[in-house]
């Protein structure tokens, strides 16, 4: 029988999924895995199998636990600008996109698991956008030559768009002034 864990597991990889939307998969690296978890190299390696085990393991983790309520909140939003608050305001200001958004870019293009983890996230955003209805007293633009799929993905790309940018510390990220921009276009055009 081997020795019980010494660490929590959980807790190891909501900390991993810390660092890794911080510092990114090709950003961090086993030392600084071992040092910022507290763990020894051979428990990281028993338990996850590899630097891209924990990675995995951190971004199922953060899809689930940090992406899957955001995506929620979006989909119960009366309209597209309530989206976009519920996506980029309190409780995180969107920051629990960042290891999606890191890993589309980063990892997908490379790794087939994490595109698949990825197209299939996106395609949740898209679809909680697409539930979003027009603000309250407007129509769509009566010359849009968008579907309600094209307007879900326009929606879904605003969130992600303002997310880089605050993330970037860009100007631009005022989420407010977007989301009334948003409403006026939507509502009058």
């Amino acid at each position: 029988m081997g020795r019980p864990r010494g660490f929590d597991e959980a807790e190891a990889v909501r900390s991993a999924a810390r660092l890794f939307a911080g510092r990114s998969y090709d950003g961090t690296s086993i030392d600084d895995l071992v040092t910022h978890l507290g763990l020894h190299r051979n428990s990281l390696y028993k338990t996850f199998g590899s630097k891209r085990g924990l990675y995995l393991a951190a971004l199922r983790w953060s899809l689930e636990h940090e992406v899957a309520p955001l995506i929620e909140r979006v989909a119960e939003a009366a309209g597209p600008a309530e989206a976009l608050r519920a996506a980029l305001g309190p409780p995180d200001g969107g920051g629990g996109l960042d290891l999606l958004l890191l890993a589309a870019v980063e990892r997908a293009p490379e790794d087939a698991e994490v595109a698949e983890l990825v197209a299939r996230t996106l395609a949740a955003l898209d679809e909680a956008a697409g539930g979003s209805a027009p603000e309250p007293g407007t129509e769509p633009p009566a010359d849009a030559h968008t579907s309600d799929d094209g307007l879900a993905v326009a929606l879904s790309a605003a969130i992600i768009g303002l997310r880089i940018r605050t993330r970037s510390g860009a100007p631009g990220a005022d989420v407010d002034r977007a989301c009334a921009a948003l409403a006026h276009r939507v509502g009058h055009h």
